[in-house]
């Protein structure tokens, strides 16, 4: 067994009405409802408007050769460690924010969500939770650094790469980041927020 990680995009509005101790079992019940028993597969797994027996305000993102484990994220995570120190200055910066919304802790942070918002202490179970304004800076991330991730592929070789490991090829680490991208832009183009769930 393992720490899983199920990745859901939220209509925000409608998570505020569930009151704060009861959002988590909504949540997990949105993204894993008894209705639900197909295999997964990578991509969406629903999007609105969403199947009959689906919540219509939320939608479940699948990312590809996972199986829903979130040892690829952790590692992608240790891979970027390894590989920012060089990588330009101002793509860094652009990858580090669009990175901390889904698997890597920034310097100097503790990664739980303390500070982020008081009034809602359940959040702290999430592994990823960035309300609508926080996707809208994960998308301005992703525009400032996605289409250079190609710059990316000599230092990853360089410094990054574990072929046979977790995400030890340039193309599984891009792969990851392509996919949270999509998850991001689905988000903002809704102006949603997303969470990934523990489940």
């Amino acid at each position: 067994m393992g720490a899983d990680i199920t990745a859901v995009i939220v209509d925000w509005a409608h998570l505020e009405t569930i009151p704060v101790t009861e959002r988590k079992c909504a949540l997990t019940e949105a993204a894993d409802p008894d209705a639900y028993d197909e295999v997964a597969e990578d991509g969406w797994a629903w999007l609105p408007p969403a199947p009959e027996g689906f919540p219509a305000w939320c939608a479940r993102y699948e990312f590809g050769n996972t199986l829903g484990s979130f040892k690829p994220h952790f590692w992608a995570g240790e891979r970027w460690e390894t590989l920012r120190e060089h990588t330009p200055a101002d793509l860094r910066t652009a990858l580090d924010t669009f990175l901390a919304g889904l698997f890597w802790i920034p310097p100097g942070t503790d990664g739980d969500h303390a500070d982020e918002d008081h009034a809602n202490p359940w959040h702290g179970a999430m592994r990823a939770y960035s309300p609508p304004l926080n996707v809208v800076a994960l998308a301005q991330a992703w525009s400032a650094s996605g289409p250079r991730l190609e710059e990316l592929r000599d230092p990853f070789a360089a410094y990054a790469a574990a072929p046979g490991r977790w995400v030890g090829r340039f193309e599984e680490f891009t792969k990851l980041l392509h996919g949270w991208a999509e998850v991001v832009a689905e988000a903002h183009h809704r102006g949603w927020g997303l969470i990934g769930l523990p489940i």
